[in-house]
């Protein structure tokens, strides 16, 4: 039975990715990090086991007594830190967690096995700025990151591909479970707020003009399933929908969901040092292995709202 270690499984696309990875009869080893709690327990009538392991990549020597007690033949390394306005307050965690813990999971896979598997997840912020005619982005694009968060996975790909990784660029991935300090998260969570009468009618944001090309997490989830069988090692792959909506758009539509009437105010606290205008991607190495969006964007936003809504109603 094929075994398969995901770091970061404990978090928004790991605990997605396991049940996918259990349902195909795969053996799966859900690293998550020490304090969190471990996701997906109940497997009942699951066709194969789940592991539960603490790790903190950080840990070089955690890292190698995990691989070589495990012997996995597949790895997804997903573990990381992920917010970009963050990244700019926290660099040396940013690299820490994202490089030196990314190099660890890296080279504990090669030293494991040449034919181990290697997935690992990086993201469309590493192209940086790209002008609207150039768009969508492809794989063999250059990269300029613009954010300490970019350049930590840039660092990772450097590292990883000349040792076989499979690297995956994922464009902007939504979804219910996504931390509120992501854009549209936390506006969902400022309106159920209203919604429940604990605020007043006020949504604060910070910079809406930026477009984003939107993937439901399930649709992310489904790809990283994909390529963890079918992906070509020391090979990119974006994850992206061709398309590119406006932050201001989404909100609007996110409002239109809540029926709410609220005044939307920009807060200077909210704004990142650097903006990204545009991203959108080209997904066709991907959908050359049969990979399709399932889910929409309106199926998205409704998912999003609803799970905002549930922390008032319990």
């Amino acid at each position: 039975m094929t075994r398969v270690l995901v770091t970061g499984a404990e978090g928004f696309v790991g605990s997605r990715l396991v049940p996918r990875l259990v349902a195909r009869g795969t053996t799966v080893i859900a690293c998550h990090a020490p304090g969190t709690v471990a996701v997906n327990d109940d497997f009942s009538g699951a066709r194969a086991p789940v592991e539960h392991i603490g790790l903190d990549i950080r840990d070089r020597d955690a890292v190698d007594r995990v691989f070589r007690d495990t012997s996995p033949d597949s790895v997804v390394h997903l573990a990381g830190l992920s917010d970009v306005a963050d990244s700019w307050r926290r660099i040396d965690d940013y690299y820490q967690v994202n490089v030196e813990g990314a190099e660890h999971v890296a080279r504990a896979a090669r030293a494991l096995s040449s034919r181990c598997r290697l997935v690992v997840a990086s993201s469309a912020e590493v192209y940086g700025a790209i002008p609207e005619a150039e768009l969508p982005a492809r794989e063999d694009r250059g990269l300029e990151p613009g954010s300490p968060y970019a350049l930590t996975k840039a660092a990772v790909e450097r590292l990883s591909l000349p040792l076989g990784a499979i690297v995956v660029r994922s464009f902007n991935l939504i979804g219910p479970g996504q931390g509120a300090n992501f854009a549209l998260p936390s506006f969902a969570t400022q309106l159920a707020a209203i919604e429940a009468g604990a605020e007043q009618p006020v949504l604060h944001t910070g910079n809406l003009t930026p477009r984003r090309d939107f993937v439901h997490v399930d649709d992310g989830a489904d790809a990283y399933a994909l390529l963890v069988e079918h992906g070509e090692p020391g090979s990119v792959y974006n994850v992206a929908q061709g398309q590119a909506i406006e932050l201001q758009a989404a909100l609007r539509q996110l409002i239109g969901i809540s029926g709410l009437e609220v005044e939307i105010r920009q807060d200077p606290d909210r704004m990142r040092p650097a903006d990204v205008p545009v991203m959108c991607g080209d997904a066709r190495r991907l959908r050359a292995l049969g990979w399709r969006p399932k889910r929409s964007f309106d199926q998205a936003l409704e998912a999003i709202w609803e799970d905002a809504r549930r922390v008032w109603r319990l």
